[in-house]
């Protein structure tokens, strides 16, 4: 009797433990689980979504203040930046262009923006481009800047060929789609020395599936083949007349055979562009929204054509294009152990389901963090999953057991996703944040498992 009174004494005084709101513990008390609130919120993510334009990038510079107000106020981060050799086309590029084009790079650092990059030789429709061999020249010289800028720039496209670099008014290259066997031979060229001095880590686009179907492979690029560093898998698309017309102002040659491999192909190679004439019923939300998912989008220039993003605007649809721009990833759940031992193995797993339009294009890290609640010491831990591989409309599961050293100091630690840009590890605003409700921390960058483990 007396050793039941005193096990009932025990038992009332233990502390009652209380798993937090957001949790729920598991079979056996010793792993928690975790369901994550999605947030509809706009905010501005790297390498995605709507850009701003600038068409004289080699003339008018950059302003800090200017580009962190996109990041602030438009939840932009993202600007393009075509870059004029007009006065290059009989000589190499001068030291002061160089520099000009080095400068622009570095502000958008500085801004925490990245560029869509394009050079161009001309804005007539008379085509007065430079020729191969001046073109691949000046390549050569470009091609340090490039390296040097490497972390900031989001993707080149092809350009320097025709009007604005669009391929289609040329005088070098074959004028007004009428391109010979030779014409092709030097477009590939140029694109082969694109790839050549462009960082291996960045794609470069052309303007109309035909290009690449014609240069390299008329086949989509099979999944195998992703992220592999061939050439097909570094080159994408853009679209600079989106919705304009049936076959978006000459975009497609033949929709029946180009809309099933482009749909195919950008799974996993950058697709982008901009629209450039209203053209209801095409132009209006419903088509926009249908080719913008299937054709995997990662973004879109928000200065043109204001008669069509008017539109979207009007039939309530461009908050929505906005945030499905590009990948949108929400976490859904996740099992994590309430305790783990210094020299033991912590099994963590989440879900993530990817909203956006498309998957990252550039590589990123994963990373576990384990943050000690008592000093704010942080230890990380590489996570083996691609974010590249976390698919658009899909639901992913990563399933890791990490290894804690020995060293680790015992205490309690707070668990955090770090999904950071490889090139710039530092910067919190190349950092991906999730769209869960009370998970980001824009100081560091991270984002919050809403878990905490016990390092015995």
């Amino acid at each position: 009797m007396v050793k039941r009174i005193l096990a009932l004494i025990v038992l009332l005084c233990a502390p009652l433990a209380v798993a937090p709101a957001h949790a729920s513990a598991a079979a056996g008390g010793d792993r928690g689980t975790v369901t994550y609130a999605r947030t509809s919120a706009a905010f501005v993510n790297p390498e995605r979504g709507l850009y701003h334009h600038s068409g004289d990038c080699d003339k008018d510079d950059f302003s800090v203040e200017t580009l962190r107000g996109y990041r602030a106020d438009d939840h932009i981060s993202l600007v393009m930046c075509v870059f004029y050799l007009a006065e290059f086309k009989d000589g190499p590029i001068s030291p002061a262009a160089l520099a000009q084009l080095h400068q622009q790079l570095g502000t958008v650092r500085q801004a925490g923006l990245k560029a869509i990059l394009r050079f161009a030789y001309t804005t007539s429709t008379d085509g007065d481009d430079a020729p191969k061999e001046r073109v691949l020249a000046h390549l050569d010289q470009l091609a340090p800047y490039l390296r040097a800028n490497e972390d900031v720039i989001y993707l080149m496209q092809a350009g320097f060929v025709g009007a604005w670099g669009e391929w289609y008014y040329t005088r070098n290259f074959g004028d007004q789609g009428v391109v010979t066997d030779a014409d092709w031979a030097k477009r590939k060229a140029v694109v082969d020395k694109i790839l050549a001095v462009l960082p291996s880590t960045r794609m470069a686009q052309l303007r109309t599936p035909l290009f690449k179907r014609t240069m390299y492979s008329a086949g989509p690029l099979p999944p195998g083949q992703a992220h592999d560093g061939s050439a097909p898998a570094r080159l994408g698309h853009h679209n600079d007349c989106f919705l304009a017309s049936p076959d978006d102002y000459g975009t497609y040659a033949d929709p029946a055979v180009e809309y099933p491999y482009l749909r195919a192909e950008t799974a996993f190679v950058a697709m982008g562009g901009e629209t450039c004439n209203p053209n209801p019923p095409r132009s209006d939300c419903p088509t926009a929204k249908e080719e913008l998912a299937g054709f995997h989008y990662s973004y879109l220039n928000t200065d043109y054509h204001p008669g069509v993003l008017g539109g979207w605007a009007a039939g309530g649809c461009l908050d929505e294009i906005s945030r499905r721009l590009g990948y949108r990833f929400a976490l859904r759940s996740g099992a994590y152990p309430d305790r783990a031992a210094r020299g033991g193995v912590l099994p963590v797993a989440f879900t993530v389901r990817n909203d956006g339009y498309a998957s990252p294009v550039n590589p990123r890290d994963a990373a576990l963090v384990l943050r000690d609640t008592a000093t704010s010491a942080v230890h990380r831990f590489p996570l083996a999953t691609d974010p590249r591989t976390w698919q658009a409309g899909e639901t992913t599961t990563i399933r890791e057991r990490i290894r804690l050293p020995g060293s680790l100091p015992r205490g309690r630690y707070e668990l955090l996703l770090d999904l950071p840009d490889p090139k710039l590890p530092g910067r919190a605003e190349y950092s991906i944040r999730l769209a869960n409700e009370g998970t980001w921390e824009p100081g560091t960058g991270l984002n919050a498992l809403l878990h905490t483990v016990t390092v015995t």
